[in-house]
């Protein structure tokens, strides 16, 4: 059976809406007001991090039938345990509440009236949010419908505006690029590229489009991967186009403005010099509809698997439990998000990563019973020490060892240490295999 193309771009615009979140809105300016002069070079680290990778990581779940399944290479109890963290990550815990956080900090806050109650006003605002939310999860056969052909358009068409406008009545000063960026900016593009949370979120959304695609009437395997490698390829290249939007228009402003903590303030400053404070209604519509869509997808996805793990708690039951605590994490406050969000993906992120390529190449290694433990094992470690070491945290003696890997203090120590136990593993396997023999 054949996809036909309005319904291919409808599962196109999902996708990209179910990436396209609160990172996807925040970072993109603030790589470009950072980079400065240095921002191709910035984009295109952020580009494999923020596109190439998610896209790589749908059609890989896509192909395995699953995260679970894909973790099941390394093993059963991996596979339990990190799919169930990624879920945690992405969802409740962390990506689910900052998407919500978001719009309100940074699209309404600004704009009440001195000596509002921001407390109140942003438990109001979530709720409403999350009701929402809510009444679209608990009909998920109308999910595509809702997304792909309403609230994304509505999306690009807001960001299609701003950046039209920019084009025409912007102000424009290319900065030097700041320190981080001066030498390494391609190395910093593609940790920045992190905070998008992305790649990991692709490991989840994988199922959701070949569930999709099913519901379309496209059940085999090998129509389901190709459908999803079109659409993949869809929604990157409009990821693209926004995210070259964004950056540019934070390095057209990286002179006009002070940097600043992060992209949303950056946007601020573009949209009030454009239309003046009338601008916070485009806004907090962009930030809204962008990070409802990311977020009802993500409540949809983890509901589905967890409801299949403990079946005893139906789909529907999943989506209000998740939505409940998302409301209470979401009014911890956008601060308090984000300070865990850092060191938590530094320590996933990594991993998300080797699982991805060695997914691509599973051909190479199918039959191995080393490489994916031994390459994932070795990723885990650094990467925790790194997020460790990043977040200041005492490491003594095993810090200043792991120190000496190379491109430790960038963020890619893993790197080495990956190639290294994929040799390992390589060779585990050639020793097992005689003793193998030796016993039968």
């Amino acid at each position: 059976m054949k996809l036909g193309k309005k319904n291919l771009l409808v599962v196109s615009f999902m996708l990209f809406s179910l990436f396209f979140g609160a990172g996807n809105l925040i970072f993109p300016p603030f790589l470009g007001q950072n980079a400065g002069e240095h921002t191709v070079s910035a984009f295109i680290g952020f580009f494999a991090t923020a596109v190439v990778l998610p896209v790589l990581g749908v059609i890989v779940v896509a192909e395995f039938g699953g995260l679970d399944k894909l973790g099941r290479k390394v093993g059963k109890h991996f596979a339990l345990v990190f799919t169930v963290l990624i879920y945690l990550s992405i969802g409740p815990g962390l990506g689910i509440p900052r998407a919500a956080s978001v719009p309100f900090e940074m699209a309404v806050a600004p704009y009440l009236p001195e000596g509002t109650n921001l407390t109140l006003c942003m438990a109001g605002y979530s709720l409403v949010f999350f009701l929402l939310a809510l009444w679209l999860c608990l009909n998920p056969t109308k999910l595509v419908d809702r997304i792909g052909k309403v609230l994304t358009p509505l999306t690009l068409l807001c960001l299609g505006f701003l950046f039209v406008s920019f084009l025409f009545r912007g102000d424009v000063q290319v900065a030097l690029p700041q320190q981080a960026y001066e030498s390494t900016a391609f190395l910093q593009g593609f940790t920045d590229g992190y905070q998008t949370m992305d790649t990991i979120a692709a490991l989840n959304f994988g199922l959701v489009i070949s569930l999709t695609l099913a519901s379309f009437g496209i059940k085999e395997k090998k129509s389901t991967i190709h459908y999803t490698v079109v659409a993949g390829c869809i929604a990157g290249g409009v990821l693209v186009a926004v995210y070259a939007m964004l950056t540019y228009m934070g390095m057209c402003s990286s002179g006009v403005y002070p940097i600043q903590d992060n992209g949303a303030w950056t946007l601020r400053c573009i949209v009030y010099q454009l239309f003046g404070n009338g601008g916070a209604v485009l806004l907090a519509a962009i930030f809204t509809l962008a990070c409802l869509t990311t977020c009802v997808g993500l409540i949809n996805s983890i509901s589905r698997y967890f409801s299949t793990l403990f079946s005893k708690v139906s789909y529907r039951q999943w989506v209000c439990i998740i939505v409940a605590f998302s409301f209470l994490v979401c009014n911890m406050g956008l601060t308090a998000i984000l300070s865990i969000s850092v060191p938590v993906l530094d320590a996933i992120y990594p991993v998300s990563i080797v699982l991805i390529v060695l997914g691509l190449s599973d051909k190479l290694w199918k039959n191995s019973r080393f490489v994916y433990p031994c390459v994932v094992a070795g990723t885990s470690v650094v990467s925790v020490v790194y997020a460790m070491h990043n977040a200041k945290l005492p490491l003594g003696v095993v810090g200043d060892l792991f120190g000496k890997l190379p491109l430790f203090t960038t963020g890619f120590g893993w790197v080495s240490v990956a190639v290294v136990m994929l040799v390992v593993g390589l060779l585990a396997d050639r020793v097992a295999t005689p003793l193998v023999e030796v016993e039968a």
